[in-house]
């Protein structure tokens, strides 16, 4: 079975450990390319958008693609939906790994946004010591409210984007644990913490430090995302494939083919 995974998360990348050594699927692994050096995966990979809906339907087509597992993002909105109209007109099962969002525990102190621009603003007029975590693209929102010192953690250098004058650049890609994070806070006197709701676990350690710390939380919300038969994670994914090759093993003895 010719397989596309959609991928850039640590479920991506389980799910293609998964099907790497079973000789039954075929797999191609797609990243979108905003990580200039992502790790190597043990499957073929393709780097950068398909051009739309439009494009991703060609390409599924010249593949012969049979199924199609998004394990994209939890932000990455535009892929899914294109994703979604394009198994839909040829007829391809979809499954979405649909990661469940962080829930707020006690003793967290959350100010929920809907976007980077509303996490700037929340910030307010007193000068803090904010640590972003929303990856590069996002840092350039923030120049918008100078005043405020800036500790931002990526995986890749932001490159042209435009940053605020007070920035400290980190680099670093999950998965992180408290003890660090707990030690990240308190050398640089963070007073706030700004991060997507990406939920999992490889970077949720920032949030447990901050709430062992009593620093406050300003959490953008996720965006509504498109989907398709849904599952919790790889593992689920992998049977959900098993499900497809049956069924279609069953379908073409039924045939005889």
């Amino acid at each position: 079975m010719r397989v596309l995974i959609l991928g850039g998360t640590t479920e991506a990348s389980e799910l293609t450990r998964l099907l790497a050594a079973d000789k039954r699927f075929n797999v191609t692994l797609s990243l979108a390319g905003r990580t200039a050096s992502p790790k190597t995966q043990p499957v073929p990979t393709r780097v950068g958008g398909f051009g739309g809906s439009d494009g991703l339907v060609a390409w599924l087509k010249q593949n012969a693609t049979q199924a199609v597992i998004d394990a994209t993002h939890p932000y990455a909105d535009q892929i899914s939906s294109n994703v979604v109209v394009a198994c839909a007109r040829l007829a391809i099962p979809l499954a979405s790994i649909v990661r469940p969002a962080w829930e707020r525990q006690p003793g967290d102190s959350w100010l929920p946004v809907a976007s980077a621009e509303a996490a700037a603003d929340v910030l307010g007029p007193n000068p803090r010591r904010v640590f972003l975590t929303l990856g590069r693209l996002e840092l350039g929102t923030f120049a918008s409210s100078p005043h405020h010192h800036y500790i931002a953690r990526t995986i890749d250098p932001p490159g042209d984007v435009a940053l605020p004058p007070d920035i400290k650049l980190l680099s670093g890609r999950g998965p992180f644990d408290l003890q660090a994070e707990t030690t990240l806070l308190k050398q640089e006197k963070v007073d706030v913490l700004v991060s997507k709701n990406s939920g999992g676990t490889a970077t949720y350690a920032k949030i447990e430090a901050a709430r062992n710390l009593g620093i406050p939380v300003v959490m953008m919300a996720r965006p509504p995302k498109l989907h398709g038969h849904a599952v919790e994670n790889a593992e689920a994914a992998m049977i959900w494939l098993e499900q497809q090759l049956a069924h279609r093993t069953t379908s073409c003895s039924a045939r005889g083919v």
